[in-house]
């Protein structure tokens, strides 16, 4: 099987504190992963690690199949888009005027396919409003927009529905398995609404304290057994987020 993502051993402490243990993990191409765990399990600091955010403490990771400590990796990196805790916009901004402030820090001169990538997200109509006036889930798909700016054929996204009405959520969901089966986007999703991540995911890693407890395929998950049962069962009880 083909990886696009892989971690080895993946290390991250804070002083007194660790926030990863030694979790591996193992994403397929053309998978959307659903990265599950409660509040403080280590999700976000391992995408902040993947997205060059932060540095690991021990371990390493592969990018397409580029090394995490070598030379190859920031190449490769320009082929995965990100959205991390909240969307990366200028609330001052139109949709129209974000897209073309990405292009230029990706070094883009041609902004032909910003009106295309605003129809995909379902913002082409927006004008002249500016993203300070949008609802939550029109900046979240405003932001899941500039992460596509340099055509990434990875997406990692944190939380993408957190806070979102109804509407939102399922305006979120249909991009994202738009984005998946039509363009082929390998998608990775941190998210503590499992009902809605079940309804995406191909793949799952359930991570708990820092560590990867076990990592399935969706169709592994019993008939008639949710993911929050099947989560809560694997982790021996407790609270999830």
């Amino acid at each position: 099987m083909e990886y696009v993502l892989t971690t080895e051993a993946l290390t991250k402490r804070y002083k007194h504190f660790s926030a990863l243990n030694g979790l591996s993990l193992h994403v397929p191409k053309g998978a959307i992963y659903g990265l599950v765990g409660q509040n403080g399990a280590g999700k976000t600091t391992l995408i902040r690690l993947i997205c060059g955010l932060q540095k690991p403490t021990e371990g390493r990771y592969t990018l397409y199949g580029a090394d995490s400590g070598g030379k190859e990796i920031m190449k490769v990196r320009r082929r995965m888009g990100a959205v991390v805790e909240t969307p990366s916009i200028y609330l001052d901004l139109t949709a129209e005027e974000n897209l073309k402030e990405q292009y230029q820090i990706l070094g883009r001169r041609d902004y032909e396919g910003i009106g295309p990538l605003l129809e995909l997200v379902g913002l082409g109509d927006t004008g002249k409003k500016k993203a300070r006036d949008f609802s939550l889930g029109m900046r979240q798909r405003l932001g899941i927009a500039v992460a596509m700016a340099g055509e990434p054929d990875f997406l990692v996204l944190d939380e993408p529905v957190n806070g979102l009405d109804p509407r939102g959520i399922i305006e979120i969901r249909e991009l994202i398995l738009k984005l998946n089966r039509e363009r082929g986007i390998t998608v990775l999703i941190s998210s503590h609404i499992l009902d809605e991540l079940s309804k995406l995911a191909t793949h799952y890693g359930f991570v708990d304290r820092g560590r990867m407890v076990r990592e399935i395929a969706a169709e592994e998950i019993g008939e008639g057994e949710s993911l929050e049962d099947y989560y809560m069962d694997l982790i021996g009880g407790g609270q999830h987020d």
